[in-house]
Formats: structure tokens, C-alpha cells, sequence
């Protein structure tokens, strides 16, 4: 009976996925025809709202993704996905929004700046983008994971997806680290804490990691953000100097204790807790 209750459940909220991917689609394409400044801000607040019903369900599916009470768990990823793809659609809408091309003030504020500020503007951008990007990324290796761990089956050996989650999760711990950086690069050039010539002088070496750190020649450098002196930006921002950067930074302690990335993309801090195993 319980099993019946949840499949209604379920079926119920691909129906309601569908209903509202449907919806989304409909607003989109009217935004992408409409020339109407007006019309089109009007109908992103509307697009919002109906991503935001989205993500809510999003959200179960992936509660239900992660318990054993489905066995199943395709049809939960490709509707997860479904969202997924509505929701970089809508990024994708929300920063069209914000550029000259359809913002007014974008417009205005432009042509107000010099080209100093027109160049910190676009090296903000461009750390902004890297970040988005490897939060797709990341997106995408958890739903990997996600679906790895559906087909394990209990008592048997399972040595290459063992190892396969075990990579993915390192390479999230990876992304997340650099998205810290990222983030707090971004914030010291705003506050002018960082040179744009600074940034501009990375922006290959960023790229490179953000593009090819997934194919198996891959080279990363250690040592990209060292001639920013991020210790110091770190310390103004509120991160303790003992507690910043990755696990990789730190070999002595990575030896006695597993470390955890925390960072909030909101106020760029970026924080390493080391949890002990006797913990």
C-alpha cells in the first residue's frame, strides 16, 4: 500500500513537471519574440516564478532519487534533468536581461563608464561565468553519481563505480574550491582589493581549468592564484587564515583529517573544516 502511495506520488509530480515545463517554454518563447522592454521584464518575473515551482520539484525528485524506497531511479534523473535544462534556459534569460542589449540601465550605465571601469566590468563578468560554469558542471557530476548509485546493488563487488564516485567527488570537492577562489577574486576586484590587469593576466590559466580539467591530459596548475595574495583578501573577507583553502594545500593535516569545503557564493567565503576520523 505504501509502495502504491508513492508511485501515485510520483507520477503525480512528473505530471505536475510537465505542466509546468510546458508552461516555462511558453513564457520563454514569447520573451525571445517580444521586443518590448517592458513586456519582457513583465514576463521574466513570470518565468521566475515558474522555475521557482520547478526547482521545488526538483527538490523532491531528488529526496526520492537518494532513498532505497524507489528502485527504479531513471525516470527521477531524466525529469531532474528536464528541470535542470529549464533552469541554465533560464540563467541564460536572466543575464541577457542584465546586458546592453536588453537593459536600459545597461545601456546608461555603459556609456557612463570609462574604460578602466568598462575593463573591471568585464573581468567581473567573466569570473562570474567561470563560476556558473563549474556550477553546471558540478550539477552534472552529482547526477552522474546520483545515477551510478542507483545501479549498485547491495553484496556484490563494485570496485570501477566505487572508484568512479569516489573520483567525481573529488572533482566536486576540486570545483568547489576554485569557485571559492573564483568568487573571492571577484569581490576584491570589486572593492579594489585586485588589480583588472591582475585578472585579465589569469583569465587563460582560469579557463583552461574550467574547460579541460574533465579530459584525462589535463595539468593543473597549483600555484594560479599565488601572485594574488589571497591570504590577505581571505583575512578582509572574514576567512580565518587557518581555515582557508583545499585539501591539497595543507598536506600535514589532509594526513590526520578529511576535509570539508564550505563556501557561500553570496558573501565569497570560502571555508576548510577538517573533520577528524576519531570525530
Amino acid at each position: 500500500m505504501a509502495a502504491r502511495k508513492l508511485q501515485q506520488e510520483v507520477e503525480k509530480c512528473f505530471k505536475k513537471v510537465a505542466e509546468g515545463v510546458a508552461e516555462f517554454e511558453a513564457i520563454y518563447e514569447k520573451i525571445e519574440q517580444s521586443n518590448n522592454l517592458s513586456q519582457k521584464e513583465k514576463l521574466e518575473d513570470n518565468l521566475k516564478r515558474e522555475i521557482k515551482k520547478l526547482q521545488r520539484m526538483r527538490d523532491q525528485i531528488k529526496t526520492w532519487a537518494a532513498s532505497n524506497d524507489i528502485k527504479d531511479k531513471g525516470p527521477l534523473l531524466e525529469h531532474r534533468k528536464l528541470i535542470e535544462t529549464q533552469m541554465e534556459r533560464f540563467k541564460a534569460v536572466e543575464k541577457a536581461m542584465k546586458t546592453k542589449a536588453y537593459s536600459k540601465e545597461g545601456l546608461a550605465s555603459s556609456q557612463k563608464l570609462d574604460p578602466a571601469e568598462q575593463a573591471r566590468a568585464e573581468a567581473g563578468e567573466f569570473l562570474g561565468n567561470q563560476v556558473d560554469e563549474l556550477e553546471l558542471q558540478i550539477e552534472t557530476l552529482e547526477a552522474e553519481s546520483e545515477s551510478i548509485q542507483a545501479t549498485m546493488k547491495k553484496g556484490k563487488s563494485q570496485g570501477a563505480k566505487a572508484d568512479r564516485i569516489a573520483e567525481i567527488d573529488r572533482i566536486i570537492e576540486r570545483h568547489k574550491w576554485h569557485q571559492g577562489k573564483l568568487e573571492l577574486i571577484r569581490r576584491s576586484l570589486e572593492n579594489g582589493g585586485i588589480d583588472t590587469e591582475q585578472v585579465t593576466d589569469l583569465e587563460e590559466t582560469i579557463r583552461y581549468y574550467v574547460t579541460d580539467s574533465l579530459t584525462d591530459d589535463f595539468i593543473e596548475d597549483e600555484e594560479m592564484y599565488d601572485e594574488l595574495n589571497l591570504d590577505e583578501e581571505e583575512g578582509v573577507f572574514g576567512v580565518p587564515q587557518e581555515d582557508k583553502g583545499s585539501s591539497q594545500d595543507n598536506a600535514s593535516l589532509a594526513e590526520e583529517a578529511t576535509p570539508i569545503h564550505i563556501y557561500d557564493r553570496q558573501t565569497a567565503v570560502a571555508i576548510c573544516l577538517y573533520v577528524h576520523p576519531s570525530h
